[in-house]
């Protein structure tokens, strides 16, 4: 077991199941205290929360001004400190990209919503923290947001807006705060679990022949904050499905 993040309080946001959970039990094994969240799934993120030694459960909607700003605080006042914060929260809708009526504005303001207005407000409410902690931000996004794929296009459009969004963070809260992207590929979780003939697809569409589980974005989650010389990037972690 490691412990990178000894005496560190980490907040993952969406923490509930699927890489969000995964990425706090990484971080927990490496000594981190934990904020799990989520904004609705509160016995499940409860649960959570009680499996882990170092772990307290807050819930908030982060496309919720006030929901954000009382979880800061919330942190604030329980330990005084916030030393990396993932945004892993997202929101999407299945839309086959070839039909533009489907994808409204609408649908496009509900996504952009969490996926990039909420999460830039978690990161301007937390940065004081931050710099006082000399600490990292690790936005969760897409392979979608890198390449013309994914669940719809307002969902690809909000990531590809959070990869630009992370490297111009990046550029204006250095050197105390270092702000990186990590982009999965398709990752077996709750949201995909009907998904089965895609996930059977990688054997042969991915170089690494599968997709992922979210423990292997919550092993590169939980490297890219240690990371001490890294900011601005985003880090496809896709099994090389991008390279085909």
């Amino acid at each position: 077991m490691g412990a990178r993040f000894e005496g560190r309080v980490v907040l993952v946001t969406g923490s509930s199941s699927g890489i969000g959970e995964a990425t706090a039990r990484a971080f927990h094994d490496e000594g981190a205290t934990v904020v799990v969240n989520s904004a609705r799934s509160v016995a499940a993120g409860e649960d959570v929360a009680r499996s882990l030694e170092r772990a307290t459960y807050l819930q908030a909607d982060i496309a919720d001004p006030g929901d954000c700003a009382g979880l800061v605080e919330g942190i604030e006042q329980r330990f005084g400190r916030l030393d990396v914060l993932v945004n892993n929260a997202g929101v999407t809708t299945v839309i086959p990209h070839h039909d533009l009526d489907a994808a409204t504005d609408e649908v496009f303001r509900r996504i952009f919503e969490v996926n990039v207005f909420g999460t830039f407000r978690l990161i301007r409410l937390a940065m004081p923290l931050l710099r006082r902690a000399g600490g990292a931000v690790v936005n969760v996004s897409s392979l979608a947001g890198v390449r013309p794929t994914g669940s719809s296009i307002p969902y690809a459009a909000s990531k590809a807006a959070l990869n630009h969004l992370t490297a111009l963070v990046a550029n204006v809260t250095g050197p105390e705060v270092r702000v990186n992207a990590v982009a999965p590929g398709l990752v077996r979780t709750p949201w995909t679990e009907e998904w089965g003939p895609l996930h059977d697809s990688m054997h042969d569409r991915a170089p690494l022949g599968r997709s992922a589980e979210p423990e292997d974005v919550a092993q590169v989650v939980v490297g890219v904050a240690a990371a001490r010389y890294l900011t601005g990037q985003v880090v496809v972690v896709d099994g090389g499905l991008g390279l085909r």
